[in-house]
């Protein structure tokens, strides 16, 4: 329970159905203020689990994971950044802290499931057997997040939401009477506060600058920094007088970044990738190569259909879309699915 609209009408909808339900408040990260307060963001959030809690009628535990967040979430998430990779934060939360350490702690406590706001599915099979799908609601569907959740604690998970759609959760709030039912959706990642990743990064990595070069290689600016760029940016980029700059790669040998000037410019879009440190959510991988498949590269970006093969060593494969897609950041996660199902993943290459 993160103090949040989500996890609190999870609670609340498993208790309507019999479940003996104990809140579970996760501190990760304490850097953070709030920004009405100006207290430790956690402690506001905090309050606010606690009073659900207690509308409820239920205890909350709190955990604190903070050095296993700043050590294997946020330290990785730096790494990645400089070395040039765009790593996903909140795959990795998912993977290390809620669905790894928080349900560790569930299991040794005797708890039989752990539930969460997520907007997922999960439906079960034979022995048990747990598949990933996608939420109701396309605006809001988090599996993107969760392919690298372990079969063994899929099989424990319950997503009470994840047949709803973000309206029908506010409603239930509302009718439910729960404290939080008014609260804005928390926005971005928990670690940054007032800050954006840019300036965030800024304040773990030492920043090199060097050339900005255009697809020609002729020099038209320089970068503050290979770390604050992401693959298909354009914020930032703008010269003036000049067109809108989008980033197409960066040369970590050369400390150059390399720009196109305009967004449908093909080093932007891409054919085929290498996926490295795939997961396959039923915890076995699949005969390839696997056809009539969806990969999806970006949170926000629509499934392209493609087709999975064996790849170039262990614990990779090779994606070929059937059309180009744009603004595959290596470090990012690409994400298969079979229809609504989501059957694993991995790291672009």
């Amino acid at each position: 329970m993160s103090g949040g609209v989500d996890s609190s009408v999870a609670a609340a909808l498993l208790k309507q159905r019999g479940f003996r339900v104990v809140g579970g408040f996760i501190r990760n990260w304490s850097d953070s203020e709030d920004p009405w307060t100006g207290e430790c963001a956690w402690k506001s959030e905090r309050r606010d689990a606690l009073r659900v809690a207690a509308y409820l009628d239920i205890p909350l535990k709190t955990f604190d994971f903070e050095k296993a967040y700043r050590s294997r979430v946020v330290d990785e998430m730096v790494s990645g950044y400089a070395a040039g990779r765009t790593p996903n934060p909140d795959v990795l939360c998912n993977e290390v802290i809620k669905f790894g350490l928080f349900a560790d702690a569930a299991r040794s406590l005797g708890f039989g499931h752990v539930a969460t706001g997520h907007y997922a599915r999960i439906r079960r099979g034979w022995a048990g057997h747990a598949r990933l799908l996608r939420g109701t609601d396309p605006e809001k569907d988090q599996s993107y997040f969760l392919y690298r959740v372990p079969q063994d604690v899929l099989r424990r998970c319950l997503f009470p939401i994840g047949h709803l759609i973000k309206q029908d959760v506010r409603e239930l709030a509302s009718d439910m009477g729960l404290p939080v039912a008014s609260k804005p959706d928390s926005q971005g990642i928990c670690f940054i506060g007032k800050l954006d990743m840019s300036d965030f990064l800024k304040t773990r990595i030492d920043m090199v600058p060097g050339d900005i070069v255009d697809s020609d290689g002729h020099v038209i600016g320089r970068h503050d920094g290979l770390a604050t760029y992401t693959i298909g940016q354009r914020h930032g980029m703008r010269q003036p007088g000049g067109p809108a700059w989008y980033v197409a790669s960066k040369d970590i040998a050369t400390n150059r970044l390399i720009v196109v000037d305009r967004d449908d410019h093909p080093a932007l879009f891409s054919t085929e990738l290498v996926v490295a440190d795939v997961h396959w959510t039923r915890g076995r991988k699949p005969t390839m190569p696997l056809l009539g498949m969806e990969v999806q590269v970006r949170y926000r970006q629509n499934p392209v259909n493609a087709e999975i093969s064996a790849g170039p060593s262990e614990g990779t494969v090779r994606v070929r879309f059937d059309r180009p897609v744009k603004a595959a950041a290596p470090g990012q996660s690409a994400v298969f699915y079979r229809r609504d199902e989501c059957i694993g993943g991995g790291t672009i290459d």
